[in-house]
């Protein structure tokens, strides 16, 4: 009769640790990035690097918006747009953990600035491990941060109209945390109601 001491590849998978597993994997994957994205602004510049991975982050990004929206369900319009903007700060919380699991990244979002138009949801990143993996792999100068990409794409796949989105402070720039501003037009399902009746026309 054998053990597995869970440090070889035998079938203990019971003495696996598959949380540090997957965290590693995560640190891999976003080496892998860092170093996909240095080559390419090695081969091409850095400003095909930066657009690139823009475009390529908003597409998962939008993918993932999409997926949260089918599993809450219709965005909310319950006639009070702090509370419908509370749901879908919620949602962004949601996108946000499933892109970058808590491993990888502290961050926050709390709801400001409501009015009967629109709402602003902050999202406060304190550590990216996308900026550290970039900066070990010498890359850091001319880098420009896809949030903003990011949070154009979760917005569009839970089907919510930003009328303001960028950065305020950011740590690839030396700055404490990254305090990220994204105004959201309300009421938030007013566009999915616009686009019901143009399909009807």
């Amino acid at each position: 009769m054998s053990t597995s001491t869970g440090t070889g590849t035998g079938s203990g998978a019971g003495d696996v640790n598959h949380r540090a597993r997957a965290s590693e994997a995560y640190r891999l994957w976003w080496q892998h990035d860092a170093n996909w994205y240095q080559g390419v602004a090695s081969r091409f510049g850095q400003e095909a690097a930066n657009e690139l991975n823009a475009e390529a982050l908003r597409k998962v990004a939008t993918h993932v918006g999409q997926r949260v929206g089918r599993l809450s369900g219709p965005l909310p319009d319950t006639g009070d747009t702090h509370k419908d903007l509370e749901e879908l700060r919620r949602r962004y919380d949601d996108c946000g953990d499933r892109m970058f699991p808590p491993e990888l990244r502290n961050a926050s979002t709390e709801v400001e600035d409501v009015t009967d138009d629109e709402g602003l949801i902050v999202l406060t990143l304190r550590r990216s491990f996308a900026v550290t993996m970039v900066r070990m792999a010498g890359s850091l100068d001319g880098y420009r941060c896809p949030c903003t990409d990011i949070h154009a794409g979760w917005s569009e796949g839970l089907g919510v109209t930003l009328t303001e989105n960028r950065a305020e402070t950011c740590l690839r720039d030396g700055d404490k945390a990254c305090r990220l501003l994204m105004r959201v037009r309300t009421p938030l399902a007013q566009d999915l109601a616009h686009d019901s009746e143009s399909e009807e026309d």
